[in-house]
């Protein structure tokens, strides 16, 4: 029976954990925080769960052109807050049950590589959190251990009015004014959110644009969405630092500008959770900014050693750290197993509209990297977008000009999230733009956008 130890139980850890008990290893998974490691408890679960609730807004407020009185609302921030600790305790707890069940030993506590290998038998040191350390002998360990918020020397946290995204839900009441630094992913998700609960919201974005790394048109769309509905987006400019003031914080700007709010949230990006594994020791390669070195298969240099999801900065995406971890594990227990493609993950920003792609981007396009056609359908043309008053947005489709093979797409829509689905699905199935074109659609609705595209393609 081969013995496995898993570091860290988030998505990454606990996906390859249930695989490695599936496939009759012996299983250890040593966790800090409890099932679900940060993605669960202070991430992706609790993120998406409070913008849930400020979608619900977005639709009370936009009702009154379907002949809706949009009503008063308030919101209970304490409510809202209290909802999205019990729903990621629950997630947390149904993991926990399921790694249980499938006979896989939960430690809560730390690890760490030990500095010897015995006939490429690995040994991990457990620091669990009730219990004296032990020494933990495998012959396969996957590190997968995550990352934490980034911080700025001149932006202290201090989880009262300076704050990162994991400190939100510690609020009795929404801010007042939320001056949100960084325009990526997690900044725009949280600044629509705040924006939707009724929080005035200013959002510094140090390029051109909201969420630079998107598609283009598609973020544009969703920037001018922001500022029709009251945002302060500033382009171009840059945080230097932030102040804690009598009344709340001063954001203050390159450009020797100031913004003022009730609070700030810090939206710079993550660094890897990579100290005090003693990876450097073990000799495990990690590059200049903290991440672990790994193949298409999750391998590191050493045998025997995986890493999988955040920690390895391949794609900060859940369903990604999952797939990696699952890999991991099948091919160091000898199971038949493909490398993971990244240009087939699709990836969702949930702002309100979503923006959401997978495949071939506009940019591979137009800088000639791939022969691909293009097709964008606005939302405005589609009947069902239409009847619900949700029009902002649209569907392109991209497809190979040599095969007609759908290469990929972007969708923006308030539901892009369930539209990209039957996108992605058609380019890991290696679908023709007519097989997606022949196939029925309900009429009315979103995804007959996705159907027309195709059918447009097949025109050139």
């Amino acid at each position: 029976m081969a013995r496995v130890a898993i570091i860290g139980g988030g998505p990454a850890g606990y996906e390859a954990a249930l695989v490695a008990a599936q496939l009759g290893a012996e299983v250890t998974l040593i966790e800090a925080m409890g099932a679900g490691g940060a993605c669960v408890l202070s991430d992706c679960v609790p993120s998406k769960t409070f913008i849930a609730a400020s979608n619900v807004l977005t639709e009370i407020h936009e009702s009154t052109e379907m002949g809706v009185g949009a009503v008063d609302t308030t919101i209970d921030a304490k409510a809202v807050n209290s909802r999205v600790r019990r729903l990621a305790t629950q997630q947390s707890t149904d993991i926990a049950q399921k790694l249980t069940a499938a006979g896989v030993d939960v430690v809560y506590g730390r690890a760490a590589l030990l500095d010897n290998k015995i006939n490429y038998v690995h040994r991990v040191h457990v620091v669990p959190v009730e219990g004296e350390p032990y020494d933990l002998d495998c012959e396969v360990v996957l590190i997968a251990t995550g990352a934490t918020p980034r911080t700025l020397a001149s932006a202290p946290t201090d989880g009262e009015r300076i704050l990162s995204w994991r400190q939100l839900y510690d609020l009795d009441e929404l801010p007042e004014h939320l001056v949100v630094v960084g325009s990526g992913v997690t900044g725009a998700e949280f600044a629509s959110a705040y924006l939707a609960m009724g929080s005035q919201v200013t959002l510094i974005s140090s390029r051109d644009r909201v969420m630079p790394h998107e598609d283009a048109e598609a973020a544009e769309v969703v920037g001018k969405v922001f500022v029709q509905r009251g945002m302060d987006v500033r382009n171009h400019s840059r945080a230097a630092a932030v102040h804690r003031t009598d009344s709340g914080v001063e954001v203050e700007l390159e450009d020797g500008s100031t913004v003022s709010g009730s609070h700030a949230l810090i939206c710079v990006g993550s660094v890897p959770n990579s100290d005090d594994l003693g990876l450097h020791a073990y000799g495990v390669d990690v590059s200049e900014r903290g991440y672990i070195t790994v193949d298409k298969v999750s391998r590191t240099n050493v045998p025997g050693v995986y890493a999988a999801g955040d920690v390895t900065g391949v794609h900060a995406l859940a369903s990604v750290a999952a797939m990696q971890g699952r890999i991991a594990i099948w091919h160091a227990l000898g199971e038949a197993v493909r490398p993971i493609k990244l240009p087939h993950v699709a990836a969702n920003v949930f702002t309100d509209p979503e923006l959401a792609s997978v495949g071939v981007s506009q940019g591979d396009v137009e800088s000639r990297k791939v022969d691909c056609r293009a097709v964008l359908l606005p939302l405005t043309s589609n009947p069902r977008a239409k009847m619900v008053d949700r029009t902002e947005g649209f569907v392109k489709l991209f497809a190979w000009n040599s095969s007609g093979i759908v290469a990929g797409g972007v969708v923006v829509a308030s539901r892009a999230s369930e539209l990209i689905t039957p996108i992605a699905l058609a380019v890991e199935q290696r679908l023709t733009v007519e097989q997606v074109a022949r196939t029925f659609t309900i009429y009315p609705s979103l995804s007959g956008s996705i159907a027309e595209a195709a059918r447009q393609l097949m025109e050139f």
